[in-house]
């Protein structure tokens, strides 16, 4: 049988035990082309904040990179990969760096490719081209791809794209061997539990790191231990960490959320009221950031308000110039920066940016 690439043991047990890894925008100049100081920037800033990962060339990156006419997917995940590497070898940390894969088989083979040459450790594989395809096919395209790369399974909200994947498939897909970890996205409790119990029947739970991407339920997430009953006996689950669109903002001050809940969690300490409080106010946040009241439609633009009022993007243009801001949404971000002002991190921003912007 033909061995699976994996990635470095650093790289894997920092997985394992939980990282906060921001879903990586993209910053375009007003001519809607790269901004690659602002793009560089943007990674300096999650490295500097203390996220532990990297998800670059995924939904909050725009899957428009990859049209023939933008041609930014190789640009982009080199700007990203070269900062992460750069960090690395200068702090003696590793950095979770992982690719967005997409497409069909043909497609995400090269994008496969593509990563592992560039020097990320693993794909976050999209399953959204696969709309109406059994759990064989899927499992089949998941494996070639698996040849290619370590991979982390993603289960995608409907509202963005995303199908129902059900826990057989999840059981089956934890028996690849490179699977090392799930993002959990499906912003429906009962899909989460569906991922759980796959992973926890298919007797590889101590071996996947479980990620939410649940934006509107993450701290909820990372504080609930669910005990599950398999053929095997009881196994008791945990998410470890968060691959996140929300995690591109603010993320100085989720770093400190994150490594709080850890804590309270490795102790097993009874969990106190304010971190119930803070869950239901990062939720709040997110609604804004997300555009929820519009049905997600200013997800990406959402999060591109936030960081140019920060600095670290010259402003919310997409690579789809129908895509912008709209005054109820600004008004809804403006609602929340009044209303938390502890959870932003403008000031640890404003003091460092000189420096995350030079060339």
């Amino acid at each position: 049988m033909k061995k699976l690439p994996m990635p470095s043991d650093a790289v894997l047990r920092a997985l394992q035990q939980g990282v906060v890894s921001p879903a990586h925008p993209l910053a375009l100049d007003k001519s809607r082309k790269l901004d690659e100081v602002h793009q560089r920037a943007l990674t300096r800033y999650y490295l500097a904040a203390g996220a532990g990962g990297l998800a670059v060339a995924v939904h909050t990156t725009q899957f428009e990179i990859r049209l023939p006419q933008h041609n930014l997917l190789q640009p982009v995940l080199r700007l990203a990969v070269e900062e992460a590497i750069k960090y690395e070898q200068q702090h003696s940390r590793s950095i979770v760096k992982i690719a967005g894969v997409v497409g069909k088989t043909a497609q995400a083979l090269q994008e496969a490719d593509l990563a592992a040459g560039l020097g990320y450790d693993a794909a976050l594989l999209s399953l959204k081209a696969f709309a109406g395809a059994s759990n064989s096919e899927l499992l089949d395209h998941c494996r070639r791809v698996a040849e290619k790369i370590p991979l982390i399974g993603f289960y995608l909200q409907t509202a963005v794209g995303g199908r129902v994947l059900d826990t057989d498939f999840w059981r089956q897909f934890c028996h690849i061997e490179n699977v090392l970890a799930i993002k959990i996205a499906p912003f429906n409790r009962y899909y989460t539990l569906d991922v759980l119990r796959g992973v926890a029947e298919s007797g590889r739970a101590g071996e996947i790191a479980l990620y939410t991407g649940n934006d509107d339920s993450i701290i909820v997430d990372l504080l609930t231990p669910v005990e599950l009953k398999t053929a095997a006996g009881t196994t008791l689950m945990q998410i470890v960490g968060g691959l996140l669109g929300h995690y591109a903002v603010w993320t100085q001050k989720a770093v400190e959320h994150f490594d709080r809940v850890r804590s309270l969690v490795q102790s097993n300490r009874a969990i106190p009221s304010d971190l119930l409080t803070l869950a239901a106010a990062v939720t709040d946040c997110n609604g804004a950031f997300f555009d929820v009241a519009n049905q997600f439609r200013g997800v990406i633009v959402g999060i591109h308000e936030v960081l140019r009022r920060q600095g670290l993007m010259s402003g919310t243009w997409t690579l789809d110039p129908d895509e912008t801001l709209s005054e109820a949404q600004a008004k809804e971000i403006d609602r929340v920066y009044h209303a938390y002002p502890h959870l932003n991190d403008d000031a640890f921003i404003a003091a460092h940016l000189p420096e995350w912007l030079k060339t």
